[in-house]
């Protein structure tokens, strides 16, 4: 199974709620009555990004914005953490994609140490999910099959500008742009061979479920020794 996060992924993203929903409800309206009717064992997919899935497609219906935005966590040699936000672009059976320059900040804390963390923060929904695992490069032939469905202009985006460096104005990367806007004039834009897909491969997914009174409901899913999924409740 492998999903472009752009496309719907399954026919009826609500089947695992036990009181009917109109088509596309909103954000309120679905948060409610995911409180109300919470998470419960018997309910969850047995693999987590079938689970996942299930979860994606609700926040399409209920039109959030970005729901594919997602915070990464990542550690630098020292031990100091980072966060920022990026934009999941695929997700399979293997794990989740993202793109990004590989001379970034993330990319040279992913080679020093390739254990990060995500978070997708639907909170207009009383929802997140989190996961934990471990970042690898995607092979150049996927990254490039994803570059070239990009919109030109951030594909030249890609190669004007040295993300995470120090740059001391503005005007200097729009004459980047310029640069390499003449550079490509003629053809398609290359993909850069300094920027790429990171796969999070998990090994420890938990779904969230706001409910009242602060007692939520959280199920993590986990590889067990014989590397099949397992799944345990948390206290909220």
């Amino acid at each position: 199974m492998s999903a472009v996060i752009s496309e719907p992924l399954v026919s009826s993203p609500m089947q695992y709620l036990t009181t009917p929903a109109e088509t596309n409800p909103d954000p309120a309206t679905f948060r409610n009555r995911a409180m109300a009717v919470g998470l419960s064992r018997a309910a969850l997919d047995p693999d987590p990004v079938m689970q996942f899935q299930r979860w994606y497609q609700d926040a399409i219906e209920t039109r959030l914005p970005e729901p594919n935005a997602m915070a990464i966590a990542t550690v630098d040699a020292s031990g100091q953490p980072s966060l920022r936000t990026v934009l999941l672009k695929l997700f399979d059976a293997d794990g989740f994609v993202f793109f990004t320059n590989y001379e970034s900040r993330k990319a040279r804390e992913i080679a020093a140490n390739d254990q990060v963390a995500l978070l997708f923060p639907w909170v207009a929904l009383a929802r997140q999910v989190e996961v934990r695992g471990r970042a690898a490069r995607i092979p150049a032939t996927e990254s490039l099959r994803y570059f070239l469905t990009r919109p030109r202009g951030s594909r030249i985006g890609a190669w004007s500008s040295p993300q995470s460096q120090v740059i001391k104005s503005r005007a200097l990367l729009e004459q980047k742009v310029a640069e390499v806007q003449r550079r490509f004039a003629e053809g398609e834009v290359p993909l850069p061979d300094f920027w790429g897909g990171y796969r999070v491969i998990p090994h420890s997914v938990e779904f969230w479920q706001g409910r009242d009174s602060r007692l939520h409901d959280r199920f993590r899913y986990h590889r067990g020794a014989d590397g099949a999924w397992q799944i345990e409740r948390l206290a909220p």
